[in-house]
């Protein structure tokens, strides 16, 4: 099987670099390298993620699914300072990574742990989950974070998606309305989407 961004273990050769960017009104430094997602810069859609985010009306932590090396989580918990961010990757390289970054931009309202989607955090319950989804792993995977994700929200919690229209939003928000009986479009740019979706037990 060939590696990818979503894979557990890489055998690609390490090579970090270390780049500067601004998120939500904060300068972050990053450290990334090979095998891991948008290595280069915060991707597009994950910034627009983290723009149009509003945290929930309820209490509780927020998951950041499938975190890569980190600015999702971590600018949304150096925003949200009385909120409680919770990282997870099934990517160990990554993981490392997000930690390094963690420390790197004194953020400490943070856990940063491995998990394969949310077998790894399974039990634990989330005002919000945010996503970025590996698109390449394919829409069962996609909507099976979908599924995972509505289990361990909070009732009146809410999954925060990004998606390119040509990769899928609109079966993507089909697959939300089936689930939580309600999907949004927060926001439309060049082709991304911001679906949410809130849970009413």
């Amino acid at each position: 099987m060939s590696e990818h961004y979503y894979s557990k273990k890489t055998s690609t050769v390490s090579e970090e670099k270390t780049w500067s960017f601004e998120l939500k009104g904060h300068p972050f430094t990053f450290t990334t390298d090979h095998a891991v997602f948008s290595k280069k810069e915060v991707d597009y859609g994950s910034r627009l993620l983290i723009d149009s985010y509003r945290p929930p009306e309820i209490d509780g932590d927020i998951l950041d699914l499938g975190c890569g090396y980190g600015p999702i989580g971590l600018s949304l918990a150096k925003t949200f300072e009385n909120r409680h961010v919770v990282m997870v990757d099934v990517n160990e390289r990554a993981l490392n990574l997000a930690k390094k970054n963690a420390v790197a931009n004194d953020v400490s309202n943070v856990t940063i742990k491995e998990s394969d989607r949310l077998k790894g955090i399974e039990g634990q319950k989330f005002a919000s989950i945010l996503t970025n989804p590996p698109i390449r792993a394919g829409k069962k995977v996609v909507h099976s974070m979908f599924e995972e994700a509505k289990e361990a929200l909070l009732n009146e919690g809410e999954l925060w998606v990004v998606i390119q229209k040509k990769q899928g939003a609109p079966s993507a928000k089909q697959k939300l309305e089936e689930l939580f009986g309600n999907a949004g479009v927060v926001e439309k740019r060049k082709g991304y989407y911001i679906l949410n979706a809130k849970k009413f037990d």
